[in-house]
């Protein structure tokens, strides 16, 4: 199974809020179990194409069951807030792709069932 990802856009915040700081104390507790590690965080990126306000956080976890399980682990509910309730942002969870992915491949076979439905 390929790895997945948490990704976050993290909006700037008015003010750096108490319940952040214990959030950020606190997270890395909740991810262990499910084999979770910061990838990236707080990472302001280099935008090449459109608008991009905010930094970047990435978690990666072994496979998409784990981060499922850790996004819905009583552990992180518990803590959830302290971040959402004081920075806005985006946050969504991806499956990776194997070490071996050919997109080349992929589009061959997109070619393929447009060729076959038309």
């Amino acid at each position: 199974m390929p790895a997945a990802y948490a990704i976050a856009r993290m909006y700037p915040p008015a003010r750096l809020h108490d319940d952040v700081l214990e959030y950020m104390e606190r997270i890395q507790e909740t991810m262990d179990p499910f084999g979770g590690r910061f990838l990236v965080h707080g990472g302001v990126p280099d935008v090449k194409e459109g608008d991009f306000p905010g930094v970047v956080v990435i978690i990666g976890f072994p496979d998409a069951d784990a981060a499922r399980a850790w996004y819905a682990s009583d552990a992180y509910v518990a803590i959830m807030a302290k971040r959402s309730d004081h920075i806005p942002s985006d946050l969504f969870l991806v499956e990776g792709v194997d070490a071996d992915y050919d997109i080349s491949k992929t589009a061959a076979e997109l070619r393929r069932l447009r060729d076959s439905a038309e």
